[in-house]
């Protein structure tokens, strides 16, 4: 099992930048593929990036390929989301999520451990 932590989140200006990181307790924290997904006010849960347990593959969804990073130190339990450029639809509550699928899925439903969520909010 796999407990997930979130922080570094808040308010950004349009443009700026922001760093989430995700710290997860136990051992098998190296054997999962990691994602991050969020959720805005009235919206449904939604994909943001995944990476794959050695660090080696990485997805992105359309909407912030180009402008976020996805990377892990496994040395250190943790996962990143660098946000660089955020926009004001970027802003949502981020959850980190933890899967063992053999591919990694933008699919939120296909992850088994989630996080509480931190608010990023991006003013405009």
């Amino acid at each position: 099992q796999v407990q997930l932590v979130e922080s570094g989140g808040g308010l950004v200006q349009a443009g700026g930048s922001l760093r989430l990181s995700c710290a997860a307790s136990g051992r098998t924290f190296s054997s999962y593929n990691m994602g991050w997904c969020r959720q805005a006010p009235g919206k449904e849960r939604e994909f943001v990036a995944a990476i794959s347990w050695s660090g080696s593959s990485t997805y992105y969804a359309d909407s912030v390929k180009g402008r976020f990073t996805i990377s892990r130190d496994n040395a250190k339990n943790t996962v990143y989301l660098q946000m660089n450029s955020p926009k004001h639809e970027d802003t949502a509550v981020y959850y980190c999520a933890a899967e063992r699928d053999l591919i990694l899925t933008k699919r939120p439903g296909r992850y088994d451990y989630w996080g509480q969520g931190t608010q990023v909010t991006v003013s405009s």
